[in-house]
């Protein structure tokens, strides 16, 4: 019968057929004789108090060099497309492009610090020394001596390091430092909006010189939802609300922003119930045109109690009387809800200009 450990032990290969032969405990792994890391690995350190090869370092460092380059491109590119592309035409602010623009600036960045990693990390392997250190525990607090040997060491380890050897890596790592330090200071633009002037303004002011440039008195209202214009024949019963929207609106430029501005409410009182603080020279018959954004935080003021003419926002229960200019009478809101002048033309409803005043909360953007 054949001994299966010295066939084992013997190093002959098995018969066809046969199993692998095993190592016999306490013979040297074959692995020890097989070099893991070849000098011409760019990732390879050098050993302990070993000169580093100096033409692959300079390999080395062009190759780490082109990776910091990278990192920069990747941050001015952020930047850039954040500030330039990103905000044209509403941008990354804009319903439609969100998408686009968060594919395009998380690539970028990601580009940054993926390049900028790989540079760092072939520095490491590559052109630093592997040089053991020893830390020593002592007092807190250091003495003249410990403080000097800091220093002198620090130095050593800066010098070990290529960083005052090489200047194309220490220029090349601060020029793809410097745009990633700045990219934060770039985002804070997402904490708020700028001061701006856009919200004193809706597209119904725009819509009107459209409508007054081609001969007519206003723009027509249509209902939200049916885009039918609306006469004031079709909204004559005391007690009713619907929302509705300037004629024309899906046809702008970045329509649903517009349509979120400019959606307003329309409410049908009593003409004897009109209070002093509702124009009455921008009703008719009693029908008054509010704008739907609560003054309190922007949520649709979208409840109506027919029997005492209050409009309700149901986000922080504000309440507007409508037979008095939408005053606020109940509720966290500071201001009326803004009056749009109303008229008739060939008996349909118009507008006959914008808002006297910033639509929604005091907050938003009034500079």
């Amino acid at each position: 019968m054949t001994d299966n450990n010295d066939t084992a032990g013997s190093g002959r290969e098995p018969a066809e057929g046969g199993a692998a032969p095993g190592r016999v405990v306490g013979t040297p792994s074959p692995a020890a004789e097989k070099q893991l890391l070849v000098s011409e690995d760019i990732s390879a350190p050098a050993g302990a108090g070993e000169e580093l090869d100096e033409k692959a370092a300079k390999r080395a460092e062009r190759v780490v060099a082109l990776f910091f380059l990278a990192a920069f491109a990747g941050s001015v590119a952020f930047i850039a497309y954040y500030i330039g592309w990103s905000g044209r035409d509403g941008g990354m602010h804009g319903i439609d492009r969100a998408r686009e623009s968060n594919y395009w600036l998380g690539g970028m960045m990601a580009l940054s610090f993926l390049a900028l990693a790989i540079g760092v990390t072939i520095w490491v392997r590559r052109l630093m020394t592997a040089k053991p250190i020893v830390q020593e525990r002592h007092e807190l607090q250091a003495d003249a001596q410990t403080r000097r040997e800091f220093t002198q060491d620090f130095l050593e380890g800066a010098h070990d390091s290529g960083i005052t050897k090489r200047p194309l890596l220490r220029r090349t790592l601060l020029l793809a430092a410097a745009p990633l330090g700045l990219a934060p200071l770039v985002l804070l633009r997402d904490l708020g909006p700028l001061p701006e002037k856009r919200l004193r303004h809706t597209y119904w002011g725009e819509a009107v010189k459209k409508a007054q440039a081609e001969g007519k008195k206003g723009v027509r209202l249509v209902v939200d939802g049916t885009n039918k214009p609306l006469k004031a024949s079709d909204f004559a019963s005391p007690g009713s609300m619907i929302t509705v929207l300037p004629e024309g609106i899906e046809e702008s430029h970045h329509a649903l922003n517009q349509i979120a501005k400019a959606v307003t409410i329309l409410v049908n009182i009593p003409a004897d119930q009109i209070k002093g603080g509702t124009e009455k020279n921008w009703t008719v018959n009693g029908i008054v045109a509010y704008s739907k954004i609560c003054t309190h935080v922007g949520c649709p003021a979208a409840l109506y109690e027919q029997t005492t003419h209050h409009i309700l926002c149901p986000c922080h229960q504000s309440t507007f009387d409508a037979t008095d200019g939408a005053k606020v009478i109940f509720g966290p809101a500071a201001r009326s809800l803004p009056q749009l002048p109303l008229a008739t033309e060939n008996g349909y409803l118009i507008a006959t200009g914008d808002f006297p005043e910033p639509i929604g909360p005091s907050f938003w953007e009034r500079g």
